[in-house]
């Protein structure tokens, strides 16, 4: 992963992010209430190692979790951390690699990788490391959770876009819309992303455009990646089951 540019990208995005969602704390609600159901224990210790400006580990601090974020992007971090104070919630945060992380081995009962995150890591390697950092930092048997896009879906048809998603900025009721295009590399796996968000300004839109790139990874694969770095029993949950938003990857560390 050429990480500079993906924190670039998330930083470029921290103070903006909030508007891909037509209801932020909704969502924030929404997420934290399905990855809760799958926690299955009340007060664990969570470590969202791609905490973004806060979206699942906010929702996971309200259900009474003790939630640790991590980001590579270092204002998305320290976003998610005053959104958390903002909503009277302890949220410690940290930039950080999600294949360099900063804590001692068994500290946490669940990691959570959420929002399309892992696929950012662009090759076998990375991903490998990305994963033993999470199995070294989960307690035996503690629990991992990956949410992806529907790569097996998107893999067989490799679509150019994405739909666009409208919200309502809250002073003044203006709409802003976010849409994203895809460009497939030759291999069929990876593909850059330009991601534009159209923001009201004074009666015209404002355009902002950033770009990265992801490795489309199927779920076979990533099980199978899992299995290799020691989690035992992954299996893949769907949306219509969870109630969360993607497919989510669900494994234990094993013993």
């Amino acid at each position: 992963m050429p990480e500079t540019s993906v924190a670039r990208f998330y930083d470029e995005l921290a103070d903006d992010y909030h508007l891909i969602y037509s209801d932020w704390d909704a969502s924030i609600r929404r997420q934290g209430d399905a990855l809760d159901a799958l926690i299955g224990q009340d007060r664990a210790a969570v470590l969202d190692c791609s905490c973004g400006i806060g979206t699942q580990a906010i929702g996971l601090a309200l259900r009474g979790h003790r939630v640790t974020g991590t980001d590579i992007s270092p204002r998305a971090a320290a976003r998610a951390a005053l959104e958390a104070a903002r909503r009277s919630l302890s949220l410690r945060t940290a930039a950080a690699d999600m294949r360099r992380l900063p804590f001692t081995g068994g500290q946490f009962d669940t990691v959570v990788c959420a929002d399309n995150s892992l696929p950012h890591l662009l090759t076998e390697q990375d991903v490998n490391a990305a994963l033993a950092e999470m199995r070294r930092v989960l307690r035996p048997g503690g629990q991992l959770l990956i949410s992806t896009r529907p790569y097996d879906d998107l893999l067989r048809d490799r679509p150019a876009s994405a739909s666009p998603q409208v919200s309502r900025v809250a002073d003044g009721g203006e709409r802003t819309v976010t849409f994203q295009l895809w460009h497939w590399h030759d291999d069929g796996e990876h593909y850059d992303l330009e991601h534009f968000q159209l923001l009201p300004a004074g009666g015209e839109w404002r355009v902002q455009v950033r770009r990265t790139t992801y490795w489309a990874l199927g779920h076979d694969r990533l099980a199978g990646l899992a299995a290799e770095a020691g989690f035992v029993d992954p299996q893949w949950r769907m949306p219509q089951e969870t109630g969360f938003f993607q497919p989510l990857l669900v494994a234990r560390a094993g013993e």
